[in-house]
């Protein structure tokens, strides 16, 4: 149950992020709240997919959906209202990415995956709806950007598995490896730190 509530928690967070990413791209209502759905559908659909897991998370559960427009419809008119800081998406973001990235690693546990595409699969479930949404507003994804990004995600869920080993509780893990992702996301973003760049001599 808690892991359905957090699912939707994730849901609801990365529609904001797609509504403050669309929202200086002159899109009609329509158009904000379809890429607030890909931003926060997009992640986990992927991960069932790869999973094996039929049918998809959204496409039996209509919660997902009216949490989907319910957390768009009310960004937009904050939005109107008290237009946010131009951090806020980037705050949004990385909320988002450890919501779903700490949520695809216990579904992908669920499925009894090897360590390795455990974190995969966490990874892959935080970071696809982010790229799916700075494409389809043209923006260079996150992921390109020489951010700390899939690399909170994947220090995220490592030390997510890593406390559990150590005998966390699920629960306290959980919360832990959701820390982690955020922290270094926003430290990243505060001190402007970056993975190291491949350059020829």
């Amino acid at each position: 149950m808690l892991l359905y509530v957090l699912d939707l928690a994730g849901v609801a967070v990365f529609a904001v992020s797609g509504v403050l990413a669309a929202r200086d791209r002159d899109l009609d209502i329509l158009g904000v709240i379809v890429v607030a759905a890909i931003t926060a559908i997009g992640g986990g659909t992927l991960r069932d997919l790869l999973l094996d897991r039929h049918p998809i998370f959204w496409v039996t559960d209509s919660w997902y959906l009216l949490v989907i427009v319910a957390a768009a419809l009310a960004t937009v008119v904050y939005v109107k209202i008290w237009p946010p800081p131009g951090v806020s998406l980037l705050v949004a973001d990385a909320l988002g990415l450890a919501l779903f990235a700490i949520c695809g690693a216990q579904y992908a546990e669920a499925a009894h995956c090897p360590i390795l595409i455990i974190i995969l699969m966490g990874t892959m479930t935080g970071v696809t709806g982010g790229i799916i949404r700075d494409v389809i507003t043209a923006k260079v994804p996150l992921i390109l950007r020489r951010e700390i990004y899939a690399t909170a995600a994947i220090v995220g869920v490592a030390a997510y598995l890593a406390m559990q080993t150590l005998g966390v509780p699920r629960e306290g893990a959980f919360w832990g490896g959701m820390a982690v992702v955020v922290i270094l996301r926003l430290i990243a973003i505060r001190c402007n730190l970056h993975l190291p760049i491949f350059q020829k001599n």
